[in-house]
């Protein structure tokens, strides 16, 4: 792996990996290999990016937004009356 110094991933806790990565002229990273294998991020893909100016970025797989949208919509559609 070139560029090893600035990379580490952190082969005792299985499900976790930390890298750095560069930004490019244009505004864009390259998700590393290993990152993209642990989440089954495929070419393609959309990602949703949450940022918070005091927890920093996220990036998280579509689908598992839309999944969550989903159950909000679908219990506004079936309110829970709190009285019963």
């Amino acid at each position: 792996m070139k560029d090893s110094h600035n990379k580490a991933s952190n082969k005792k806790d299985e499900g976790k990996y930390m890298s750095s990565v560069k930004v490019g002229a244009k505004g864009q990273i390259v998700i590393p290999k290993e990152a993209r294998d642990l989440f089954d991020i495929k070419p393609g893909d959309t990602l949703l990016l949450l940022a918070d100016i005091d927890r920093g970025i996220a990036l998280q797989k579509f689908e598992v937004f839309q999944k969550f949208a989903d159950e909000v919509f679908r219990a506004n559609e079936n309110p829970v009356d709190p009285d019963e």
